[in-house]
């Protein structure tokens, strides 16, 4: 699928797709995260995870879905479930990790104001 940042591709912020770049780019389009976040709890056919995600659009759902599918982040269960693959987990616990860091991050601010 042409368009979805991969590394070693041209993307936002890398004419030479580093992997990092390629990642925040994908993960930085609007509800990518959001789906990640839910996917995780449990495998979600298309209409409940629509209904997890409120206020998404069907068409902006549809994309992001073949987005991380064809980033090898997202696949079908056995079941037509949408479900995160080995490395989509290993996504979600590092941005786990980020936002363990940001409300640190919220802390330091608050006490420096």
């Amino acid at each position: 699928m042409s368009g979805v940042p991969l590394p070693g591709k041209p993307v936002r912020g890398s004419k030479t797709g580093v992997p990092l770049m390629a990642a925040l780019d994908l993960i930085g389009r609007r509800w990518a995260l959001q789906i990640i976040w839910e996917l995780y709890r449990k495998p979600l056919g298309f209409r409940a995870l629509r209904e997890a995600c409120t206020d998404i659009s069907p068409t902006i759902l549809s994309t992001r879905l073949k987005e991380l599918r064809s980033a090898s982040l997202v696949e079908y269960d056995g079941e037509g479930r949408n479900q995160l693959t080995k490395i989509g987990i290993e996504l979600y616990q590092a941005v786990g990790s980020l936002k363990s860091w940001a409300l640190r991050w919220e802390k330091s601010l608050i006490r420096n104001n």
